[in-house]
């Protein structure tokens, strides 16, 4: 829309852009600080060539990091091929007034802030950025075999004392922790109330509702599809096969349920580092999908019957892929006809160890990324004070 051939811009459109290189929850946090500062959410993408000349080789391709941005639950629109180096006229297209970011600089090839023009325009909104987890921390991991991330089983004297208000130790139930997961249990407004997160503990084979749901969206004729695993990386495997049972779902009116596995269950049959994210960080990277009603934090490796009735609802099927194992952890649930298989999709054959592959195949490029980052960190951190002390004075 023009007005006195000028674009009208809206003030509740609004704009955030980056790589978005692995799904994980730092970039979910992002989107959803910035969906709360409108009513709209263009998600601006860049390039696989513009973040090999910026910041080194991205892991993901443009493909799988637009399927990762289109299934977050406050984002409106993806744009894929977005400019590094963020132009005010790319905003005026999509009629974006302002952008959001982090409180951290982000800087270009020549070391240039990616953000100053829109700064100078006024049309820049600061949020907090996520802290401890970013790409390259992730890729860090792979590259050092590292399972100093891994967090303690949540126990049943955990969440008793938890909910006597008592100190807990265990990080997943601190207080910072529980105000995590009702910020990304939010609805597509990031304000209100969205999905449920609920916490099973196995010495008492207990479920316990961390997050109460938007009861609205729960009806009682309604029926569960569950479906559960470690999904670590989040990978577009993961995204596309919560899509693909989402479709499912809706045609049959159920709910779709997510059972994460706690990092000990998952490192037992995976191995190595395995899982790459820690239950905390794989837990929020599902909570934050537009295509699930629900998470389980620390569901047991083997759904069994006496587990399933313990969801709030019938859960009339079990939902996963191909599975290879020995010992068939769906042995339970097949025998009582709860199984089914999901369909075939497009990335259904791409598996975590599969993008710890990429990074270790090309092992000297992300050295050589990681090193990169170092500089340009403390180039971006000098960066950081000068523009504190400019808006102090």
């Amino acid at each position: 829309m023009l007005e006195n051939n000028k674009v009208t811009l809206l003030e509740g459109r609004i704009w955030i852009d980056g790589c978005f290189d692995f799904a994980h929850h730092g970039h979910s946090g992002a989107m959803l600080q910035a969906r709360q500062h409108g009513n709209e959410l263009y998600v601006g993408v860049h390039s696989d060539d513009a973040i090999l000349k910026n910041k080194g080789p991205p892991v993901m391709t443009l493909e799988e990091r637009l399927e990762a941005v289109k299934g977050c639950r406050w984002c409106t629109r993806a744009i894929p091929g977005a400019p590094y180096v963020t132009d005010p006229k790319v905003l005026d297209k999509y009629r974006c007034k302002y952008v959001v970011h982090g409180d951290d600089i982000t800087t270009d090839a020549n070391g240039d802030d990616c953000y100053k023009a829109v700064k100078d325009m006024g049309r820049f909104i600061v949020v907090r950025r996520t802290p401890n987890i970013s790409t390259t921390d992730l890729v860090g991991r792979m590259l050092l075999y590292s399972k100093d991330h891994f967090l303690p089983k949540v126990t049943a004297d955990d969440y008793n004392r938890f909910f006597k208000g008592q100190p807990i130790s265990n990080p997943m139930l601190r207080a910072d922790a529980i105000s995590r997961y009702k910020a990304y249990a939010t609805c597509e407004d990031g304000m209100n109330p969205g999905v449920a997160v609920f916490l099973y503990t196995t010495e008492n084979d207990q479920l316990h509702e961390i997050v109460k749901p938007d009861r609205s969206n729960w009806l009682p004729t309604r029926q569960i599809y569950y479906i559960d695993g470690g999904f670590d990386l989040f990978s577009p495997g993961h995204i596309v096969a919560l899509k693909t049972l989402r479709s499912i779902a809706d045609e049959n009116n159920a709910l779709v349920i997510v059972g994460v596995q706690d990092d000990s269950s998952v490192n037992a049959h995976k191995g190595l580092n395995y899982p790459v994210m820690n239950l905390f960080e794989r837990s929020l990277c599902v909570l934050q999908s537009k295509y699930i009603d629900g998470i389980v934090i620390s569901a047991p490796y083997k759904p069994t019957a006496k587990y399933l009735h313990l969801l709030p609802m019938k859960v009339s099927k079990v939902f996963h892929g191909p599975t290879r194992e020995k010992d068939d952890p769906y042995a339970e649930v097949k025998s009582l006809g709860l199984y089914e298989q999901l369909g075939r999709h497009k990335y259904d054959n791409l598996t975590t160890e599969d993008i710890v592959e990429r990074v270790l195949n090309n092992r000297k490029l992300y050295e050589e990324r990681q090193k990169r980052k170092g500089w340009k960190g403390e180039k971006e951190r000098e960066m950081e004070k000068i523009e504190q002390n400019l808006n102090r004075t």
